[in-house]
């Protein structure tokens, strides 16, 4: 089944947006005939675009260093510097010292491991701390989280904007703190390397 688009125009007719719809309806439709269709509004391609930059751009900054530290180290030493922090005035000092420790032992234990950087691996692991997943419980009783599809066909534009915005926060945090003083700044060296595309 052929699949073509149109545009909507101000009396309420729908006009061939490229020259295949054109010639479809030219050769294959004859007046008065009545042709059925689901319709859906496409979304912004250099939406997409914008988003892969965004996605580009934290891959390259992004240095792996094995998964050294588990989910749950990083949580038990944060958990420790609340409660000194909440015996202390020093929350910010001991924020900085608890990130510097767990960056040590990080390199450390990665100076045996040889990581593999993958861009796939890397963008499900972005929509997936982003929020955008979905989780399996497994025959064993844990769950896994699996991230959910970004293709057009499943999402539409004000889904794709909360990924988006989601997705900035995310690379914002892990990794384009690190080398950009703003988020803005960040956005603005996304859109430099979507202006090369």
């Amino acid at each position: 089944m052929a699949q073509h688009s149109f545009i909507k125009m101000s009396n309420d007719t729908l006009v061939p947006a490229n020259p295949a719809a054109r010639d479809f309806l030219h050769s294959k439709i004859k007046c008065g005939d009545v042709l059925s269709a689901d319709f859906k509004k496409a979304r912004n391609p250099r939406f997409h675009r914008k988003y892969f930059a965004l996605l580009n751009l934290g891959y390259e900054y992004w240095e792996p260093t094995g998964g050294t530290i588990s989910p749950e180290e990083k949580e038990l030493v944060r958990g420790y510097v609340k409660f000194l922090a909440y015996y202390t005035d020093n929350d910010d000092a001991l924020q900085s010292a608890a990130d510097v420790y767990l960056d040590e032992i990080a390199q450390k234990r990665a100076r045996n491991i040889s990581a593999t950087k993958s861009f796939d691996a890397f963008r499900y692991w972005v929509v997936e701390q982003s929020g955008h997943y979905e989780t399996f419980e497994m025959p064993d009783g844990s769950l896994r989280r699996v991230a959910k599809s970004i293709s057009f066909a499943k999402m539409d534009d004000l889904a794709f904007g909360e990924l988006y915005k989601a997705t900035l926060d995310v690379l914002w945090n892990f990794i384009l703190f690190r080398k950009f003083s703003t988020q803005q700044a960040a956005e603005n060296a996304a859109a430099q390397l979507l202006d090369f595309t």
